[in-house]
C-alpha cells in the first residue's frame, strides 16, 4: 500500500485497500484502526483530506458515523440506482469527460465538486465546470442528497447504457481497481469488459 496518487496526494492511492480485494479476495482483512478481524463484508472510511480508504470494523465505524470535522468519515454501504435521472449527450459532453464512464463527488476539502474516471492508470481528474454540474443538478434534486466525501453520482454511458447511481465512493474506486488490474493492450480486453459488466451487475442488484 506504498502506491502514490496519481492526483498530487502523497499517500497512498485511495483504492490501495480495495486493490486487496482485486487481487486476493480470499485474504483475511483486519481492522486498520483497532487491527480486530473483519469479516468479508465490512466497514470502510474514507479520509477525505487525502481520499485514502481504509477497512474498519463495524465499533470503529460507528466511531465516525455522522461526525464531521473528524480525520475519517464512515462511508455508507448502500447504493441508490436512479431510474429517472435526466442527463443529455450535450450535458454529458459539457463535463468533458473523455471516456462513458465517471464518478462525481463533492470534496470539502477541496470545497468543490470532483469528476474522475477510471483508467488504466488509476483515477483520473477531469476539469469540471461549475456552469455544467449546476444545470445537471438543477434538473436532478436527488443529488443535493449526496453526502460530501462518501457518496458519488456514478454514471455508466458506455454503448447503448445510461445507468446512473448515487454509490459508496468506495466502490467507485473498486471500479477503478478493477479496470486497472484488468486493463490489457490497448482496448482493454475481453477480461475488463466482463468485469465492469459483473461490477454494474452486482450494483444494481444490490442497489434500492
Amino acid at each position: 500500500m506504498d502506491e502514490q496518487s496519481n492526483l498530487g496526494s502523497t499517500t497512498q492511492t485511495p483504492f490501495a485497500a480495495l486493490r486487496r480485494f482485486v487481487r486476493q479476495p480470499t485474504q483475511l482483512e483486519s481492522c486498520e484502526l483497532c487491527s480486530a478481524p473483519v469479516d468479508a463484508e465490512h466497514d470502510h472510511l474514507v479520509e477525505p483530506q487525502t481520499r485514502k480508504i481504509v477497512c474498519a470494523c463495524y465499533a470503529c465505524g460507528l466511531l465516525f458515523t455522522g461526525h464531521n470535522g473528524t480525520k475519517y468519515k464512515r462511508v455508507p454501504r448502500e447504493a441508490r440506482y436512479l431510474p429517472d435521472f435526466q442527463l443529455s449527450d450535450g450535458q454529458w459532453d459539457d463535463l468533458l469527460v473523455p471516456i462513458s464512464m465517471a464518478f462525481f463527488f463533492f470534496s470539502c476539502s477541496a470545497d468543490k465538486m470532483i469528476a474522475l474516471y477510471p483508467s488504466p492508470a488509476g483515477p483520473t481528474e477531469s476539469l469540471l465546470t461549475l456552469d455544467a454540474w449546476a444545470a445537471i443538478a438543477n434538473e436532478n434534486p436527488i443529488l443535493k442528497q449526496m453526502e460530501p466525501d462518501v457518496e458519488a453520482l456514478l454514471v455508466n454511458r458506455i454503448g447503448d447504457t445510461r445507468d446512473y447511481y448515487i454509490a459508496p465512493i468506495d466502490a467507485c474506486y473498486r471500479l477503478v481497481g478493477l479496470i486497472r488490474m484488468n486493463w490489457r493492450g490497448f482496448s482493454g480486453g475481453v477480461d475488463v469488459w466482463r468485469e465492469i459488466q459483473k461490477f454494474f451487475s452486482d450494483l444494481k442488484r444490490r442497489s434500492r
